[in-house]
């Protein structure tokens, strides 16, 4: 046996001594302290002097670097604010000479990147707008600001929140390419806002801002193991927000907990001159919803079971049956109702759509002034024929089909826009609450993640989005438990205003079953 000298065991010594440290340097750019972290921990912390807001922007921004670039490389962020640092060092001044701006202040939040920031890009994930820096901020973006919030990075989202072409890929842009599931790393986040939810799970940020014309802040929620809320529309402004429709986009929070929705919810609430929808909010919001947060919420509520949105997928059904198990012990009664939406809205609402992204989009475009790179769809269309990235995957049959619409006062858009709200409000949501004496209605969320499929597109099994998205009215998704390490959500959803009651029974679901689990980044399952 070799005799081990002392020169050469000091050189093993340095050698583990090394390691230790790489580990050491690894553990700390992770910053774990951040795993799972809430709004309220961290405000607590600033409290104390535990950390200040530029410490915590510092390591979140390093844990951008190891898991969303490096380690797992999610690729859910497009744009990190540069700023995010100074902005921090400045609210923490502002915090030791007495002066807190909001509920918000200091802490870093994630905007999807169709919603209008000065200081960094509004892409929409489209090659086209790259380079776009907007005039101003978003009505969203100053709300954030204004309660302190510290806007930290922009999230990769489905191109043009996924109204573009047939069979795309959630998840994918033009600027961005694909977003991974921090679950299982080649399965699909769910889009539009898949940037928004993959973020927020794998804990890059306190909480995110998504967008949702018809799943996009649900099925990303429901795929990444988070709590989102789609509003009312009009509670919350669109102004600043690259659209698809005026009639159904909302922006919404999606975090990891429904005590961090409420927070951040009453931050983003207020009447906007320059969006018409939001005037009917008037008297209506809360700049508090906390208030809604009770444990006991569940007790002598009366919720409807929507049948038709099971038997697509026999796990999601299984789950079903314990969260209505779990309801009835926390108190709620359930109907069971044998109810499916009117196949005709569903038409109705993608010709609204196609009218209003049409006329929608010329307005950004406005917007933008002189520095706009198209004007219209028509000239979208023509970008993308000669780039050499947007087109690789996906066709843009939507935008075509767009651009061959005529305006708002066209017979065929108006008698869609009737049909679809008669449909899922007067015969749909509101016709079910009154007739069964409802609080609410309740249906799985969605299946869990698909594989991610560049080639296929997306495999949607089964969600249940639409009722809520197409009549405008708010909806709240939950941890509901998990397939395998895949997560998959209920929700919630009840007649225009209603989010402090769904804040409720959201709350006092969550509270008393605790699913939401951090992700573990499995390459394959």
């Amino acid at each position: 046996m070799q005799k081990i000298t002392k020169p050469l065991l000091l050189f093993f010594l340095f050698i583990v001594i090394a390691s230790c440290e790489q580990k050491r340097e690894e553990t700390k750019a992770t910053a774990d302290y951040l795993e799972e972290i809430t709004v309220l921990q961290l405000q607590d912390g600033y409290t104390k002097g535990t950390f200040t807001a530029e410490q915590v922007v510092k390591d979140y921004l390093a844990r951008i670097e190891a898991i969303d670039k490096k380690g797992p490389g999610i690729n859910s962020i497009l744009f990190v604010n540069p700023k995010a640092t100074e902005l921090a060092k400045e609210l923490d001044k502002e915090r030791k000479e007495g002066k807190i701006r909001g509920p918000l202040h200091g802490i870093p939040v994630i905007l999807k990147d169709n919603i209008d920031t000065q200081d960094m890009p509004t892409s929409a994930g489209a090659t086209v707008l790259r380079n776009s820096y907007p005039p101003k901020d978003s009505y969203i973006t100053t709300q954030l600001k204004n309660a302190g919030a510290i806007i930290i990075a922009k999230a990769n989202l489905s191109e043009w929140a996924n109204f573009r072409g047939d069979m795309s890929s959630s998840g994918w842009s033009g600027v961005g390419g694909q977003t991974k599931n921090p679950y299982v790393l080649d399965r699909n986040p769910c889009g539009s806002s898949a940037g928004s939810g993959a973020s927020i799970a794998a804990n890059l940020a306190a909480f995110a801002i998504g967008t949702e014309t018809n799943g996009s802040i649900v099925c990303p929620s429901n795929n990444n193991g988070l709590v989102g809320l789609k509003p009312t529309v009009g509670l919350l402004s669109r102004s600043g927000i690259i659209p698809i429709s005026f009639t159904q986009d909302t922006p919404g929070p999606m975090a990891r907990s429904v005590e961090d929705v409420a927070i951040s919810l009453g931050a983003l609430v207020g009447v906007d001159s320059s969006d018409s929808k939001t005037l009917a909010s008037s008297g209506k919001y809360l700049t508090d919803y906390t208030k809604s947060l009770k444990k006991d919420g569940l007790k002598g509520k009366r919720l409807g079971l929507l049948k038709s949105s099971l038997g697509y997928h026999a796990k999601v059904d299984t789950l079903m049956k314990q969260a209505v198990a779990q309801l009835k012990s926390q108190g709620a009664e359930i109907v069971e109702l044998d109810f499916s939406m009117d196949r005709a809205a569903n038409g109705s609402s993608f010709q609204v759509l196609l009218y209003e992204f049409n006329d929608g989009l010329k307005k950004y475009f406005a917007s933008l002034g002189e520095k706009t790179p198209v004007k219209n769809l028509k000239e979208l269309i023509e970008f993308n024929k000669k780039d050499s990235i947007e087109l690789r995957y996906f066709d843009q049959k939507l935008l075509e089909m767009a651009a061959a619409k005529g305006d708002l006062s066209t017979k065929e858009y108006v008698d869609a826009l009737a049909l679809m709200w008669k449909a899922t409000r007067e015969n749909g949501i509101d016709k079910l609450l009154k007739e069964n004496s409802l609080d609410a209605l309740i249906a799985p969320t969605g299946s869990p993640a698909w594989k991610t499929d560049l080639i296929d597109g997306d495999h949607f099994i089964g969600g249940s989005s639409s009722l809520a998205a197409v009549s405008g009215y708010p909806s709240i998704t939950v941890p509901m438990g998990f397939i395998d390490e895949l997560p998959v959500g209920i929700s919630f959803f009840s007649t225009a205003w209603t989010e402090s009651l769904l804040l409720e029974i959201a709350y006092s679901y969550e509270q008393s079953t605790k699913h939401r689990k951090a992700p573990k980044y499995i390459p394959s399952n």
